[in-house]
């Protein structure tokens, strides 16, 4: 596993990440006590954190902050994202914003964790309100 390139942790544990991002403490607190923090605190994130956006950025995931604005189609964010090779999480910023393209994508390469992950991430984000203090990437 490389800590940071989402494609590379374990199934159960992205399984773990995207009950997090639905909101499940229990989720988030494993995550967190059990050398996964990064994935604790993204999903914090996505939920709204902006110390969360922080954390990631000093503690080497700058990547995953990012990944943080994409999903909210910030573009600066995703073509930084796509300068520095980050292409999976676009993907799944994609197909959290609902792209059939994305979706089909990871269907066909028998990777339906990021189309979980990716539908959690959308059924928050259709619950929210626009905040326009949230800083972006």
């Amino acid at each position: 596993m490389r800590r940071g390139h989402i494609e590379t942790y374990p199934i159960e544990i992205l399984l773990a990440f995207g009950e997090a991002i639905s909101g499940k403490e229990e989720f988030f607190k494993w995550l967190l006590n059990n050398k996964y923090p990064e994935l604790a605190v993204l999903s914090q994130s996505i939920r709204g954190g902006e110390k969360s956006v922080q954390w990631l950025i000093k503690n080497g995931f700058p990547q995953f902050a990012a990944f943080d604005s994409a999903i909210h189609r910030d573009m600066k964010a995703i073509m930084w994202l796509n300068k520095h090779k980050y292409r999976m999480l676009i993907r799944i910023a994609d197909a959290s914003q609902g792209s059939a393209v994305a979706i089909k994508w990871f269907n066909s390469k028998d990777l339906q964790v990021f189309v979980i992950i990716a539908q959690k991430i959308k059924s928050f984000l259709d619950q929210q309100t626009f905040e326009v203090h949230k800083r972006r990437f």
